[in-house]
């Protein structure tokens, strides 16, 4: 009896640490796709559309 409810109260100890394991990944800033109207492109310094001079 003292073995089970050990295990258990390890196995949920133990499960934040999993889930989160799981979900970290590659995350990159270059992953995220930005679109802007025509006639504008995507400045990364301002993170914002601009008008394009081009």
């Amino acid at each position: 009896m003292k073995q089970k409810l050990l295990l258990a109260v390890l196995a949920l100890a133990m499960a934040p640490s999993f889930a989160m394991a799981a979900c970290y990944g590659d995350h990159n800033k270059e992953d995220i796709v930005m679109s802007c109207t025509d006639g504008t492109v995507y400045d990364p310094e301002t993170q914002t559309c601009v008008v394009s001079t081009s």
